[in-house]
């Protein structure tokens, strides 16, 4: 199992969002986490990326404890074995497309590698904007250089959160079958969050969260 979480629950402000969830995720498997807002999807999303901890229960990444209580620890295994896409895009504003991807490589503590960088945009469409910043990109250009961000050190495993939020149907399909042909070709497990049941056709395995009482 790629994801394996035994029995996990976490509290946020005195309320309980997940309480006693085990789940397992196989390697190259696509999993599609649905729920409403209040839910616990990015709890649960955080929980699995180590930017939170649970209060009990234990997390596994490829076999590594992605909940160890000390941040550098969790902060290594993230950067190796984890790309996220955040709903914000987070692309950094001062660096163009391809420096935002030679600084993901540089933080996964992979080699310079801009052979594959290239390859990687032009898989995405967007080898003709390898050289513009954030701020000069489309939206849909920008959730591309995310995408490519997050997958070019080849991680294991790759999150989405809601990744199709702000989009019309015929563009969150395209961003879906983007996901599941990026992690394929890579060999990566992918974990999308999001309230979006209309990437349920594209994703056959999904967990549906309720918020607790």
């Amino acid at each position: 199992m790629l994801i394996a979480l035994d029995e996990v629950s976490k509290a946020m402000a005195g309320r309980k969002i997940i309480d006693r969830l085990s789940l397992q995720i196989a390697r190259g498997e696509h999993l599609l986490l649905l729920g409403p807002s209040g839910s616990g999807k990015t709890t649960l999303v955080n929980l699995v990326c180590g930017l939170l901890t649970p209060d009990a229960g234990s997390i596994r990444v490829a076999g590594e404890a992605i909940d160890d209580p000390r941040p550098g620890v969790r902060d290594d295994v993230r950067r190796r074995r984890i790309g996220i896409i955040f709903q914000t895009l987070r692309l950094v504003g001062a660096l163009d497309v391809t420096a935002n991807l030679l600084l993901a490589q540089r933080l996964a503590g992979r080699p310079r590698d801009r052979d594959r960088i290239e390859a990687l945009l032009a898989r995405l469409g967007l080898a003709h904007r390898s050289h513009a910043r954030p701020r000069e990109l489309s939206h849909g250009e920008a959730q591309r250089a995310a995408i490519a961000r997050a997958l070019v050190s080849e991680p294991d495993l790759l999150v989405a959160d809601e990744p199709t939020s702000a989009l019309d149907d015929s563009h969150a399909e395209a961003v879906g079958r983007l996901l599941i042909e990026q992690t394929d070709a890579n060999g990566a497990t992918l974990l999308v969050a999001t309230h979006d049941a209309r990437l349920k056709p594209l994703i056959g395995r999904s967990l549906v969260l309720e918020p607790l009482p």
